[in-house]
């Protein structure tokens, strides 16, 4: 194997293994079900930082599907850094398990500090046609119907703020019907904004040039 690929799976996988011990003890104190009642708490084959490394690896990768990487990366030419592996229909079930904790690593350890200079836009994420909104059920009271550059939409709206650097400083998941320049009224501590396609009103600008930034777009 590439050293470069053994060292960077080290370092991830350290960086998470401290975060979780570190986050453990409040996990246990918030723990929901405390009834008296006796329960198993024998531990996973697979840790929570094996997981967690596992899924930051893959979005790292380059692969489309997550069922590929892991039946031909993890349990093949990375098995050396992984000897215990899942089947993929449990690994998917302990990937719901620590999805809270991946949330809390990437917001506490992975965020790019703001340089002076950050480019804000957003991406649509689409749960379905905006035709078959009346009949979706799963994310029914929290997606919405929203306009983008492609046209109509039912889903989620991704807004990113990243640096000069290419550093992710900040992201906020909102309905589809959100204003792209609502999370930048909540956004602080950035010193340059940009914002694509999305003039800023003159109360915005107004709060931006009071808190020293500086609002900007591109056309």
């Amino acid at each position: 194997m590439n050293t470069d690929y053994t060292a960077k799976i080290t370092e991830i996988f350290y960086s998470v293994d401290e975060f979780c011990k570190q986050i453990e003890p409040q996990f246990k104190k918030k723990a929901i079900g405390e009834d008296g009642k006796k329960r198993r708490n024998r531990a996973f084959k697979m840790s929570d930082s094996e997981i967690i490394t596992i899924l930051i690896l893959f979005h790292l990768s380059g692969y489309r599907t997550l069922k590929a990487f892991y039946t031909q990366m993890i349990c093949k030419e990375w098995r050396q850094h992984f000897p215990v592996v899942l089947s993929y229909n449990r690994f998917v079930e302990r990937e719901q398990m620590v999805s809270l904790k991946l949330y809390l690593f990437l917001n506490n350890c992975c965020l790019g500090d703001c340089t002076g200079i950050s480019i804000i836009d957003s991406t649509p994420i689409r749960v379905c046609h905006d035709k078959r909104s009346r009949r979706h059920k799963t994310f029914r009271g929290f997606a919405t119907s929203g306009k983008g550059t492609m046209g109509w939409f039912f889903g989620f709206k991704l807004h990113i703020i990243i640096n000069d650097r290419g550093e992710i400083v900040q992201w906020q998941l909102t309905p589809a019907n959100t204003d792209d320049r609502t999370p930048l009224k909540k956004t602080r501590s950035l010193r340059k904004r940009s914002s694509e396609n999305s003039w800023p009103t003159r109360d915005t600008s107004r709060r931006a040039f009071s808190k020293n930034c500086l609002s900007t777009t591109f056309t």
